[in-house]
């Protein structure tokens, strides 16, 4: 009855598109997860608040500070909480409709993570707006215009999974949202450095952010609820991209290895990582509607990943 009454609540919203409206399962696991979700955002604001009190900037500079670490925590809560959209099954929960539906703050606090989803990714583009009126220059300007670029190829995944779109964009899309977060790392933690400059020369960084791209077009490849399929040689397209992901994963762990010490938390991280993704292998076939919580440690580790690399955690 309940799931009855939330479709017809999400297909009433307002947006574009054909409903396609698809519930996940609510769980104490996914509730408790929302819980941590919403702890994560009020740090982020805490955070900045902090870090405009305690920064040598006076003034509209100590404001830029702060909304810079709560982009920070922002963008990679919005990265954490795609990984539980997508283990939980909630892809499609609010259909193909696109940004809102007219109750979506309801739907967020009963706790649809697609839901939550949305609603962060606001939160995140008004902060990036604040920065660049507040602050405009490359970083700033860069970074909102990714956002925009990023919601849009949001908008396509709802898409991909219901076998509308081709997987590109889904891989697009992650490939974007992580460099939406390392826009706003890398201006906290290396202010007035060029972001596109430090991208270049940041040769640890290509094979993770390739990684994520593959493994974005995994995602995609199988689309909504649907398994791989356990291989040895590869027999169609989904099982080709999952052999191109790890031999990305691969490539870099050999990268940071090549360029060890330099990156020595990164390298074991990544190495962990590769075993983890055969974990999240096996679950998507077992479960692939709701794989579980193995996608948002596997994503949580990608983001330490990147959080070792940029910060040269030792």
């Amino acid at each position: 009855m309940k799931k009855a009454i939330r479709r017809q609540a999400v297909e009433a919203g307002a947006g574009g598109g054909i409903a396609n409206a698809v519930d996940g399962e609510m769980t104490a696991v996914v509730r408790v997860i929302g819980l941590a979700i919403a702890g994560l955002v009020t740090a982020a604001i805490a955070a900045g608040i902090w870090k405009g009190f305690s920064t040598v900037s006076v003034g509209r500079g100590a404001l830029v500070d702060g909304l810079m670490l709560t982009e920070v925590i922002l963008a990679g809560v919005l990265i954490l909480l795609g990984s539980i959209v997508e283990g939980f099954g909630y892809g499609l929960s609010l259909g193909t409709r696109w940004p809102y539906t007219r109750n979506i703050v309801w739907l967020m606090v009963q706790g649809d993570p697609e839901a939550a989803h949305r609603v962060v990714a606001t939160l995140v583009g008004l902060v990036a707006l604040a920065l660049v009126v507040l602050a405009p220059d490359s970083a700033t300007i860069s970074g909102l215009s990714l956002i925009i670029v990023t919601a849009l190829f949001g908008m396509g995944t709802l898409y991909v999974l219901a076998g509308k779109a081709p997987a590109l964009v889904h891989g697009t899309h992650g490939l974007l949202a992580y460099t939406v977060f390392l826009i706003y790392l890398t201006g906290v933690a290396f202010p007035g450095l060029g972001f596109w400059s430090y991208l270049a020369a940041a040769a640890a960084l290509h094979p993770l952010l390739l990684a994520v791209f593959l493994g974005g077009m995994t995602t995609g490849q199988r689309g909504f609820g649907q398994a791989i399929g356990v291989f040895v040689k590869p027999q169609r397209l989904a099982h080709w991209t999952v052999a191109a992901h790890v031999t990305a994963a691969l490539l870099l762990v050999a990268t940071l290895g090549w360029l060890m010490p330099a990156y020595p938390v990164a390298f074991y991280l990544a190495v962990t990582q590769v075993a983890v993704g055969f974990l999240l292998f096996h679950a998507v076939n077992l479960k692939p509607k709701n794989p579980g919580v193995i996608v948002a440690f596997h994503q949580c580790m990608v983001l330490l990943i990147t959080l070792a690399i940029v910060l040269l955690w030792r």
